[in-house]
């Protein structure tokens, strides 16, 4: 018999009535409170207004969940959804994409840049990303939580049993898939930290969020491999919908990053 670790969380932390409190709600808000307190620490550094942060806070948050809801819809849902548009709006039924939260998100600071700071986006994407990367790992956390989002069957000893999922197997140890991305967007938040902290990368518009752009959806592309499937039409395509969706998020970030290499310090 395989050595694995036995997952049976229950999702809710705890219940008053109809109303459930959620691992999955807790780390997604954690992840956000966290974000607000380190970017009010580089706006202080920096000598920017903090009035721009409490709409920077919340043009960000509706943002990630609007924009995921939609990334949802029209990727991998669209089928369902365009017969049943009521739905799109019952968020709490689940079905968040990431990618969609992405492009929400730049296009909710293009807004940003356009109404509040009158800035370059490259000038506000660079501080937006490093708490982005912070609440991405504590979101895939709230997936694991959910039992959501698993991996393939593996015989590592590390293998997860997830016996809340909706395709468990007894004997059937999975990848932690979502553990796996949790902690390369943690990694991916130090190494942000580090380049804004430590080295002239804020001085040259874009570079962090390039680099953010590189390391989330490289990490992203590779892990969906041993991914099971989200939706029945990824059986059989070469690359599933995550990974088609990554790649055009690796290419951006990395023209900003050798861009910037190969310019002069701004």
């Amino acid at each position: 018999m395989l050595l694995s670790i036995l997952w049976d969380v229950d999702p809710e932390i705890f219940r008053l009535g109809p109303i459930a409190v959620r691992w999955y709600g807790l780390l997604f808000a954690l992840g956000f409170l966290l974000g607000y307190y380190i970017v009010e620490r580089m706006f202080k550094r920096d000598g920017v207004s903090l009035e721009w942060l409490d709409k920077l806070f919340m043009y960000t948050m509706i943002a990630t969940v609007v924009g995921a809801r939609l990334g949802h819809v029209f990727f991998y849902g669209w089928e369902f959804y365009s017969q049943h548009p009521s739905e799109i709006i019952k968020v709490w039924h689940g079905g968040l994409a990431s990618h969609g939260a992405a492009i929400g998100i730049i296009f909710a600071l293009w807004i940003y840049s356009k109404k509040v700071s009158k800035k370059s986006i490259l000038w506000i994407m660079d501080y937006a990303v490093i708490p982005v990367a912070l609440a991405g790992s504590f979101i895939r956390l709230g997936n694991l939580m959910n039992s959501e989002i698993i991996g393939v069957e593996t015989h590592s000893s590390w293998g997860f049993q997830f016996v809340r999922a909706s395709i468990y197997e007894p004997l059937a140890p999975r990848h932690p898939a979502q553990l796996y991305e949790s902690v390369c967007y943690l990694i991916s938040f130090g190494v942000l930290m580090y380049m804004y902290w430590k080295t002239d990368a804020k001085t040259r518009p874009g570079m962090i969020f390039g680099a953010f752009m590189v390391m989330i959806f490289t990490a992203r592309f590779f892990i969906e491999f041993i991914k099971e499937n989200q939706e029945a039409f990824e059986q059989g395509m070469a690359l599933n919908m995550g990974q088609l969706l990554s790649i055009p998020f690796v290419l951006l970030g990395a023209y900003f990053v050798i861009k910037n290499l190969k310019s002069k310090k701004a």
